[in-house]
């Protein structure tokens, strides 16, 4: 696992943090989900099998919930429709591509420091082995 690059805002987990019990628990879930169906089907296919694997191991997760995105203290009319939000706290974006471009985790950046929201995790389906990014919204960034 490499963890997501530093900006004033993010910052790297901390080894405690990386044991989360709840990025754990998604990650188990995401394994056993290529470990079945191996990289080459779209998102859509791996998105839906998550569902099922969480379903199944009492994940409580949110599908393409609908996230409000604030622009300086102002709600905006656009929203952005996250993949997942597993444990009403954590952002999930799932991909399928052949690597990471760098792009994906600007993405997850983006959604974390709009929402509020503080852990994300990116899922790459589409590598031979799966592929995951922890990345962390710093409190204290919020209030620098």
């Amino acid at each position: 696992m490499t963890a997501c690059p530093q900006i004033a805002q993010m910052t790297q987990m901390t080894e405690k943090e990386n044991r989360d019990p709840r990025t754990f628990a998604i990650i188990g879930a995401a394994l056993e989900v290529h470990r079945n169906l191996g990289c080459g089907f779209l998102a859509a296919v791996y998105q839906e099998a998550l569902e099922v694997e969480f379903f199944a191991r009492d994940i409580p997760y949110g599908r393409e919930a609908e996230l409000p995105v604030v622009y300086k203290g102002r709600t905006l009319n656009t929203h952005y429709r996250t993949d997942f939000i597993c444990f009403d706290s954590v952002v999930v974006e799932l991909k399928a591509l052949e690597k990471f471009s760098g792009t994906e985790e600007a993405q997850i950046i983006n959604y974390l420091k709009a929402t509020g929201y503080e852990v994300g995790l990116l899922l790459n389906f589409g590598a031979p082995s799966l592929e995951y990014r922890r990345c962390a919204f710093s409190a204290s960034a919020k209030s620098a």
